[in-house]
């Protein structure tokens, strides 16, 4: 098994309170690439929101036998946590997951 830093690109159609954020967040505790030694030396942020857009990026750290394991297993976790906050797939549509890293297992 490899682990895998897989960036997830997405957009905000509906508001995120500040506690529904913090709340995102904690769902994807376990996930985040910082725990990782190329996250930590990377200075990754498990959550991005870019300036004066609705755009965001999840970069979530995943264990997984290959590329293709760790992007349905990371769109699974991005899914799950965005579910659990109440946003559904109209309210926040994810792009494609990519590959951004290989931390080695």
């Amino acid at each position: 098994m490899t682990l895998y830093v897989v960036t997830i690109p997405g957009t905000l159609l509906s508001g995120l309170t500040p506690e529904a954020r913090t709340e995102l967040v904690r769902a994807l505790r376990g996930s985040d690439p910082r725990e990782t030694e190329l996250g930590a030396a990377e200075d990754l942020d498990l959550l991005t929101f870019y300036p004066d857009s609705s755009a965001f990026s999840l970069r979530l750290e995943v264990e997984a036998a290959d590329t293709a394991a760790a992007e349905a297993q990371a769109r699974d976790l991005a899914t799950g946590a965005l579910r659990k906050v109440g946003l559904s797939a109209d309210a926040a549509p994810l792009g494609d997951p990519v590959i951004t890293g290989i931390a080695g297992a």
